[in-house]
């Protein structure tokens, strides 16, 4: 029952004005001890009391983000929903800074946009220092002009989002506030009083001088306007001079740029260029090799086959015992028949060939049982 709003209460924005307050920090505050032990029980009249002893003002603080006793009392105020005319002294209240404030925090959330310029914006007048108690639970000087540009001109405060109002001028445009009036503003009316009441007789003599000679006005006024247009004019001139220099020295740093980064393209194509030569060098360096190497082991092999073929030869014939029938001249006539034959057939591979690449290559053909190049 304690954290009810009061049943005779208004609804604000179209809600319950307890819900102007988001849950978790509502739910915080219900939680609090100051809550709990303070706040029971407050009406409109014995709220006074509780805000008059107020020494600072903020939204939560600390690791577990617990409130602030201002926040409870504002809390309090949106459940118990004081009169208007209560509220109005609250901001009124020049003895008391907090209570100011507690008022005017209190009117920025339930008041209308009419309300909130008419009654705060007077309140820019005071410069009155203030504690304020931030996240980390450390205190920092402000002042009462300072919070109240914060409510007018922020759209959050003391951890709360505070309700959207209207600009000002729009309001004005409606006809529903008049222009604001600077609080300096008769000060000023009244020095300029003096100053025209304390004028020399000089300058007094002057002016009726000039009231008597019109024309002498009229040229002093026309240098005037000549010496102003001048001034004018070479201010424009030097400002468009100094543009095109400016034009100019961003024109001459890009293509500086530019030239730079065409010189690190030339470079870096250069050794990609440089680098795919010494590939292509090496690589046809590597495949030289490997060709001579194995044109080397291919001329090795053919040739220890070709001597080992006719070593196993001989060894053959010569270790064979001969036939011998009648005189021997049986046994000399296959042997011409076989040089014949071989010599038919070292013809017929190109062995014998006078070129000698050719003859190497028939060579290794021969090895390879292939047909012999006729070139």
């Amino acid at each position: 029952m304690a954290n009810r709003t009061d049943p005779a209460a208004k609804s604000i924005r179209g809600t319950n004005p307890q819900n102007l307050v988001e849950k978790i920090l509502r739910s915080k505050i219900y939680q609090n001890t100051y809550w709990k032990e303070q706040c029971f029980g407050l009406t409109a009249e014995t709220l006074v009391d509780k805000a008059m002893e107020l020494d600072h003002l903020g939204g939560t603080y600390g690791g577990n983000r617990k409130p602030t006793p201002f926040m409870c009392l504002v809390m309090k105020m949106l459940q118990i929903q004081p009169e208007k005319e209560i509220v109005i002294e609250f901001i009124k209240n020049e003895d008391y800074k907090y209570v100011r404030v507690l008022g005017a925090f209190y009117l920025r959330l339930t008041g209308t946009d009419v309300d909130v310029y008419r009654y705060l914006e007077p309140l820019y007048n005071d410069y009155r220092k203030l504690r304020r108690k931030l996240a980390d639970g450390q205190f920092t000087l402000t002042h009462v002009d300072e919070v109240i540009d914060e409510l007018l001109t922020k759209d959050y405060s003391c951890d709360i989002a505070l309700p959207r109002v209207k600009r000002r001028w729009n309001l004005e445009s409606l006809g529903s506030l008049e222009p604001r009036r600077s609080a300096l503003e008769e000060d000023f009316e009244e020095e300029e009083e003096k100053e025209d009441n304390d004028q020399p007789a000089d300058e007094l003599e002057d002016r009726a001088y000039e009231k008597v000679n019109p024309s002498q006005n009229r040229d002093r006024d026309y240098d005037r306007d000549y010496d102003r247009d001048y001034d004018r004019d070479y201010e424009r001139e030097r400002g468009r001079g100094r543009d095109r220099d400016r034009d100019r020295d961003r024109d001459r740093d890009r293509e500086r740029d530019r030239d730079r980064y065409r010189l690190r393209e030339e470079k870096d194509y250069g050794r990609e260029r440089e680098g795919r030569e010494r590939d292509r060098r090496d690589r046809d360096r590597d495949r030289g090799r490997r060709r001579s190497r194995s044109r080397s082991r291919s001329r090795s092999k053919d040739r220890k086959d070709y001597d080992g073929g006719d070593y196993r030869k001989r060894h053959a014939r010569s270790s064979a015992s001969p036939r011998r029938h009648g005189d021997g001249h049986e046994d000399d006539e296959p042997k011409k028949k076989k040089e014949k034959k071989e010599k038919k057939e070292k013809k017929d591979d190109g062995t014998d060939h006078p070129d000698p690449e050719i003859a190497e290559a028939n060579k290794l053909r021969a090895a390879l049982g292939l047909k012999p190049l006729k070139v």
